[in-house]
């Protein structure tokens, strides 16, 4: 969680100016998108989240039917 807040402070919050709420609302929700989706990480074994997400559901789906 440390390692999250960190990039998310360094890599968003003091990368922008937000105009307002909603300003800051799309811009987080825009790094958090990219960040999940299509950024590998290492304690994933070179995944992203989603993709991790996806090979754990499948791979409970294959258990369920064994």
């Amino acid at each position: 969680m440390e390692s999250f807040n960190g990039r998310l402070r360094d890599e968003c919050l003091n990368e922008h100016l937000f105009a307002n709420l909603r300003h800051a609302r799309e811009l987080i929700a825009a790094w958090r998108h990219d960040y999940n989706h299509h950024r590998p990480h290492t304690s994933l074994d070179g995944l992203t989240p989603w993709e991790y997400h996806q090979r754990s559901k499948e791979d409970q789906t294959l258990n369920r039917a064994n």
